[in-house]
């Protein structure tokens, strides 16, 4: 039972631990609360938001009140027919996660090594109204809620790798899996005061590590491992995103949660926090017009995708860094994150390894080049916005700091490579757990053979019929390319007239491949 009691003007006194005397007594100010529970509901935001259908008689389904911000960028960015499957991983890996949430593993005040927590704290047992071990501003049960999302999030961000081929029950024993050994370890070594990382001086303020590099390395793992899609390197996979309107609001209802990412990584509200959500903001347009520049240079036209490509890679490459540079700063992470990640798509055309959405590209170097460039430009006039932090890298002459970032990146990545791999393997040859779908399950999209429902129900869709499987197919229109300009969501939007075939019947005619 916590001994709370609350002042006149309303901020809340936790006697945590009387036999401390004074040293045991906490006074938090509901502002700080209250911001870290919207903070939280922000950071949901990213990850997914659930809404409600209601079934009728012709089988019409109503569009749904809210949705997730990664899952309906994925979703837009795929097949048609693969669609929904990309919305119901995010909602149900994000439950998955809800429930495994190992706090305890990343957050402990009591584990005695560098690498990972203990379980002194499972189940949340004592976890109340203790100052928390990230911030003495706020209690550690609120916190710990706070932190939940990030771990919840991270592991939808890494489903980007299993597009249009996996199937979906593997794929939530391995999210569970691996948020208890990937994720957390990571998360402690960055963040807790214990870690390795955060005694050498590690800068990550909002999980450029834990958070990015894993989720967009496990993303690359996943794809490796899956397999390339049917149709690989032919016109069958040289499609444009389905929804660009999809892909738009999704990145919206990031961009809108991602306030609440980095912003609320202060864990208060202050100056800090503020100047937090002012470089989140500016680094995610440099991103976005950046983006969609390089990509007029080889098109001619101002795509959306790329613009909407741009605007994640500058939030992800600030992330590490928004409590600890300056706004002329942010210009140039957004910047130079959206350039690297840019150029990254091509590794994976290099590497043949079919990662659709560009998980790694955007999150994994996104996130690496975000914590190189927190070393550069770290400031220890903005750290102490709070009036309590310290830090800074080569902009205060700490030049050992760089060192620190990228060892730090480095062993993130590594591990989050090894682990996955290890982890994919083992629950793949677990009977009844094989990962990868079937061909049939492929050819006919996963939303219908493996959640037996579709996305466009209310759609009258002519099945695409497959060359080699009759009238077997999927639900989504194809629209060809040539292979060379294919960049896995974020293709040459200006086609000729012969690489499109206009569907004059009924939507969802199939193009033909371009003549060579």
């Amino acid at each position: 039972m916590p001994n709370v009691s609350y002042t006149d003007d309303g901020s809340l006194v936790a006697n945590w631990d009387p036999s401390q005397g004074a040293d045991g007594v906490a006074v938090y100010n509901p502002g700080d609360m209250a911001w870290i529970m919207v903070a939280s509901a922000l950071v949901m935001v990213c990850a997914r938001s659930p809404g409600d259908s209601w079934p009728s008689p012709h089988r019409l389904t109503r569009p749904l009140l809210r949705y997730d911000g990664v899952g309906f960028m994925y979703a837009g960015l795929l097949r048609r027919k693969n669609a929904l499957s990309m919305l119901f991983l995010s909602l149900a890996v994000y439950s998955v996660v809800a429930i495994e949430w190992g706090y305890s593993l990343a957050f402990s005040d009591t584990a005695s090594t560098s690498f990972i927590g203990n379980l002194d704290y499972f189940g949340l047992k004592g976890v109340l109204e203790a100052p928390s071990v990230g911030s003495s501003k706020i209690p550690a049960l609120l916190f710990c809620f706070y932190q939940g999302m990030f771990a919840t999030l991270t592991p939808v961000i890494a489903v980007a790798g299993v597009a249009e081929r996996a199937r979906l029950l593997p794929i939530l024993v391995v999210s569970f899996l691996w948020a208890t050994i990937c994720y957390n370890p990571v998360a402690y070594w960055t963040w807790n005061a214990a870690g390795w990382g955060f005694q050498h001086g590690d800068l990550d303020f909002a999980g450029g590590g834990p958070v990015h590099i894993t989720s967009g390395t496990a993303s690359l793992i996943w794809s490796l491992y899956l397999g390339r899609r049917r149709g690989y390197g032919t016109a069958k996979l040289a499609y444009r995103p389905h929804s660009v309107s999809h892909v738009i609001l999704g990145t919206s209802l990031i961009w809108f949660g991602w306030f609440g990412f980095n912003g609320g990584s202060e864990a208060a509200m202050n100056l800090r926090s503020v100047q937090a959500g002012i470089v989140t903001n500016v680094a995610a347009a440099m991103g976005g017009l950046t983006w969609m520049g390089m990509d007029f240079i080889y098109t001619r036209k101002w795509s959306a995708v790329s613009l909407c490509s741009g605007i994640i890679a500058g939030l992800v490459g600030i992330t590490p860094a928004a409590g600890f540079v300056g706004t002329p700063s942010s210009l140039a992470i957004g910047f130079l994150t959206a350039v690297a990640a840019n150029f990254a798509t091509g590794f994976k055309v290099l590497l043949k390894i079919d990662d659709a959405v560009d998980g790694f590209a955007i999150h994994g170097i996104g996130g690496f080049v975000g914590a190189i460039l927190t070393g550069l430009f770290a400031d220890t006039r903005v750290t102490g916005f709070d009036g309590y932090s310290s830090g800074g890298g080569w902009f205060n002459h700490n030049y050992e700091q760089l060192g620190w970032q990228i060892a730090s990146a480095v062993s993130a990545m590594a591990w989050t490579a090894t682990v996955t791999y290890i982890l994919l393997f083992v629950v793949d040859h677990i009977p009844g757990l094989k990962l990868r779908a079937s061909e049939e399950d492929e050819i006919l999209g996963i939303d219908e053979a493996q959640c037996g429902e579709m996305g466009y129900d209310y759609v009258s869709i002519r099945r695409e019929l497959d060359e080699e499987h009759g009238e077997m197919g999927g639900m989504s229109r194809t629209v060809s390319h040539t292979p060379s300009s294919e960049k896995a969501g974020h293709h040459d939007p200006s086609p000729t007239t012969s690489e499109v075939t206009q569907t004059s019947a009924r939507e969802g005619d199939v193009a033909p491949a371009p003549s060579p």
